[in-house]
């Protein structure tokens, strides 16, 4: 089990330090030379979990879609709150998780064909096509709106602003971008009574992963009562 747990990490290890590479500099400009260097492993080792520079490249984009959404509270946040957190979350991580910027410059660079960018797109429009279509069953979407279309329309125009702050000033301004983005889209998808709660200011991002974190602590707090409490209480 040690054995393992280590081999975890170590994968981990490569996965995080080719993602800084290669948000630095580019799929093509990138050297395994420069990936062992950041990561602090033999060569050995970063071919026994990834055989090649595009199946490395190819990991830390995959890892853009592995990374677990907070579950929206019980009997309080909307499906289209849980939409809009989507991208207001996505936006907040970019600020402080190297891996995500990695894999994001890899999905939206101009570079080598021989790397497929697809998965995210895929991937983040069928997310969006399932959250939109849940929130139409619950009376939350208008009637008009066609959940595949409007998840299509939300990720190709998140790429834009995503590209264009990356360009102007390092993605300082995406949680911005992303609340103009919701405000100008939402009207047109929200019914109003569910619009006219739906929280999409900048720092709305953080805002949920802190309501998630303590959703969590409340849990594992009402857990460990019922572990405590004497056999056949209640």
């Amino acid at each position: 089990m040690a054995k393992q747990d280590r081999a975890i990490r170590t994968r981990q290890s490569i996965l995080e330090a080719a993602a800084v590479v290669f948000d630095e500099r580019g799929y093509d400009a990138a050297t395994i030379t420069e990936i062992l260097a950041r990561a602090e492993v033999t060569k050995g080792a970063l071919y026994f979990h990834f055989a090649s520079k595009e199946e490395l490249a190819l990991a830390v984009i995959d890892a853009q879609m592995m990374t677990d959404m907070p579950a929206a509270e019980p009997g309080r946040a909307s499906k289209m709150q849980e939409l809009v957190d989507m991208g207001m979350i996505f936006a907040h991580r970019l600020l402080v998780d190297p891996l995500l910027r990695g894999s994001v410059r890899l999905t939206l660079e101009h570079g080598s064909t021989n790397l497929n960018r697809s998965g995210p797109f895929h991937g983040w429009t069928e997310l969006h096509t399932r959250v939109l279509a849940e929130g139409k069953e619950r009376g939350e979407v208008l009637p008009h709106v066609v959940p595949a279309d409007t998840a299509e329309l939300i990720v190709g125009a998140y790429a834009g602003i995503n590209t264009m702050s990356q360009a102007i000033n390092n993605r300082a301004d995406l949680e911005r971008r992303a609340t103009i983005l919701y405000e100008h889209v939402m009207p047109s998808v929200a019914v109003p009574s569910v619009l006219a709660r739906l929280d999409m200011a900048p720092g709305r991002g953080a805002r949920a992963l802190a309501e998630a974190e303590r959703q969590r602590l409340r849990a594992a707090e009402a857990e460990a009562a019922l572990e405590a409490a004497p056999a056949g209480v209640g």
